[in-house]
């Protein structure tokens, strides 16, 4: 083990939420009438944050209408935290890679675009008892990745140089958020991006080829 802090994206990295996501979006389209989208076109539009996510998923001619995109992610939230857990699952091997991690001393963060109360929920549900340094979200008055804010917070919080961090993702954003921050990105394969053939970037294809370039 070469790094010291490990900070981890939610969503695409360490779980697949894509089914409920999509299902909560469709939930306040549909309420309205609205034409829906399958998971593959919602694919394209995650990682930004639940209120890009919601304003993308509108029609083109709909998406300046911020009174619309406010009701409709009131009501995406209202269905999706009664429903964040439906079909989320852990992409295989990275519950057992995060646990050897805290194991062997290594201090981890959470870093996403997720709302922070969903954040929060799904660490705590499929990483229980893992001492995370931090697990941050999208917060009020936070930016969102690729903003390097969120790098700085967890390094100050862990007291780790940014010469020992590593970022891991799967999209652009956490690659961009990792130089931005000054640290090492490496890219998982799985997620919702493709990451692979980018030239000089790190691409793990498993959870254990990620483990051996951490």
């Amino acid at each position: 083990m070469k790094k010291k802090l490990v900070l981890f994206d939610l969503d695409g990295t360490l779980l697949d939420t894509l089914d409920d996501l999509s299902e909560a979006v469709n939930y306040a389209l549909k309420l309205r009438k609205l034409p829906l989208h399958g998971r593959e076109e919602y694919r394209k539009m995650v990682g930004h944050g639940v209120r890009n996510l919601v304003k993308q998923a509108l029609p083109a001619e709909l998406q300046a209408d911020e009174a619309l995109v406010d009701a409709a992610l009131a009501d995406f939230k209202s269905y999706y935290t009664a429903h964040i857990d439906k079909h989320t699952r852990a992409y295989p091997g990275m519950q057992e890679l995060v646990t050897r991690l805290c194991r062997e001393g290594v201090f981890l963060a959470i870093a996403s675009n997720k709302f922070q109360e969903g954040t929060e929920y799904l660490v705590n549900k499929f990483f229980p008892g893992i001492p995370f340094v931090a697990v941050l979200g999208n917060r009020p008055g936070f930016p969102l990745k690729p903003d390097p804010e969120i790098v700085g917070e967890v390094l100050r919080k862990s007291g780790v140089r940014k010469e020992d961090a590593v970022m891991v993702g799967d999209s652009s954003t956490d690659m961009k958020t990792a130089e931005n921050g000054g640290i090492q990105g490496i890219a998982v394969s799985w997620g919702y991006r493709p990451m692979e053939g980018i030239p000089g970037l790190q691409v793990a294809r498993s959870a254990e080829e990620l483990q051996g370039l951490l």
